[in-house]
């Protein structure tokens, strides 16, 4: 069968915004793409699926999964079509996120120290005390100029009305960055062409933002602050990437074996002996950071480091303490920050949200349990979650008795169909749900966003759940003007 005819075929649902087609044409900034597509026949594009197949595998390019038997390294799924997005659409998301993150860095600030908006009864102080993420240990302490956001990764959603909406905040750690800069080189290699005659706007300079950031994080009396990368190790699911970006910054990748606190100042062991480190880039959980402060039992961390932290001698990003802001049911309240610390209507709206922990919530989500997505509030990766509309009666009265036993730990949202994408699988043109994943990025000069981000793809048929540990891919994400 030819391309023309496969593209023809193209199967997208109605009800659902599909990004390629409107109304059985072409939306203009796929056109481009959909004419040149035309020029391959089946048997290229199959040929450039198995060359960036074998390019990421030659690039080491893996994640992990730690629940499968069958081996723990995968190679990450990627479909060779690109994901379009205006400059229009990218201009209203980048003020979304920029907002955003405004009022969330605010928020911090407050919550470790004042604590106004609880006093002001805009967020229940009793959400904030119940959270697991909120880290007394760090109340008081004054971060470099008061960002505790660094780097975040805002997961969006495109609804059936073809509006996005903000799924999820991830301020702590946010991984998958280096699969979108490793999606554009594929890409280069794959449609050298394409990427020139659509004037796709450069993603490849994230790297040298952050380590802007991350030098303008030091002491300001240090010309050049000496910078890590804290990894937990090889069998971290995101070793690849840590890797990655250390070598993109050419800074040192440490583990914390490697590092010393000693007069509430930290080192790092070197051939040389001790040099002072004065920024951590930390890709480790809180909990492991400092055992003499948190998990005992931890052999992650550096016993001493949060006194060094308390004594402005070592800058940490993210900030210890995050998590109380992207916990799933503090996400609910994100519009009503917006408005306070900034007096402004959000751009990006939430999908609505019920905190289970609220009894009127909790029996209208049981009453219509079949149009909602159940998820723990502190699990991320795609677990932890319950698809109403796919539960059998014995699992969903398993889960409703976990809600019942533990009503805070709980978030529902009516089910959105994301929408979908055109994914070249099994040699046919096929439609796919995706999100999207982009990487902002604040210092003292303002959140700067590089335009395209993650796509992630579930590339099971009908699935609406993206995450590389439950079946799901990426590709890469375009933004023309």
């Amino acid at each position: 069968m030819d391309l023309p005819t496969l593209l023809q075929q193209y199967g997208h649902a109605d009800g659902i915004w599909d990004e390629m087609y409107d109304h059985q044409q072409i939306r203009e900034q796929y056109s481009k793409v959909y004419s040149a597509l035309q020029q391959f026949d089946a048997g290229s594009l199959l040929q450039k699926d198995r060359l960036a197949s074998e390019l990421f595998m030659n690039q080491g390019i893996t994640f992990t999964v730690y629940s499968d038997d069958a081996g723990i390294e995968r190679i990450f799924p990627f479909d060779i079509i690109p994901r379009i997005i205006t400059g229009r659409e990218w201009a209203h998301i980048e003020l979304g996120i920029q907002q955003r993150l405004k009022a969330l860095n605010l928020f911090l600030k407050d919550i470790y120290n004042e604590q106004q908006i609880l006093k002001d009864g805009i967020v229940p102080a009793s959400l904030i005390a119940s959270c697991p993420h909120y880290t007394r240990e760090v109340f008081g302490i004054k971060v470099p100029h008061d960002i505790y956001v660094h780097i975040s990764g805002i997961d969006l959603i495109r609804g059936q009305d073809g509006l996005f909406y903000v799924l999820e905040d991830n301020l702590r750690t946010p991984s998958g960055v280096s699969y979108m800069l490793e999606n554009r080189e594929v890409t280069k290699r794959i449609f050298p062409e394409l990427l020139a005659s659509n004037h796709v706007r450069r993603v490849s300079n994230y790297p040298l933002l952050l380590h802007e950031i991350l030098l303008q994080m030091g002491p300001a009396q240090i010309s050049d602050p000496r910078v890590v990368l804290l990894t937990p190790g090889i069998y971290n699911s995101a070793y690849y990437e840590h890797t990655f970006l250390a070598r993109q910054m050419g800074i040192t990748l440490v583990e914390g074996r490697d590092l010393v606190v000693n007069n509430h100042k930290v080192y790092m062991k070197t051939t040389e002996g001790m040099e002072q480190v004065h920024v951590i880039y930390r890709r480790i959980d809180d909990e492991f950071l400092d055992p003499l402060v948190f998990r005992p039992d931890s052999a992650l961390g550096i016993p001493g480091l949060m006194s060094a932290y308390r004594m402005g001698n070592v800058a940490i990003v993210n900030a210890v303490g995050n998590g109380v802001a992207d916990d799933k049911a503090v996400y609910a309240y994100v519009p009503a920050m917006i408005r306070y610390y900034l007096n402004e209507e959000p751009i990006l709206p939430n999908v609505p949200t019920y905190e289970l922990s609220n009894r009127e919530a909790r029996e209208y989500v049981f009453d219509n349990y079949e149009q909602m997505v159940i998820k723990r509030t502190n699990q991320s990766g795609g677990y932890g979650m319950v698809m109403g509309n796919k539960v059998s009666p014995e699992e969903w009265a398993k889960a409703k008795t976990a809600i019942e036993a533990e009503p805070r730990s709980f978030i529902a949202q009516p089910i959105i169909k994301l929408s979908t994408v055109p994914c070249f699988i099994d040699g046919t043109f096929q439609a796919r749900h995706v999100d999207l994943r982009p990487y902002a990025l604040c210092g003292p000069d303002g959140v700067k966003i590089v335009p395209g981000g993650l796509t992630r793809v579930a590339l099971r048929k009908d699935s609406l759940i993206v995450n590389s540990s439950q079946g799901g891919g990426s590709k890469d994400t375009w933004i023309i003007d």
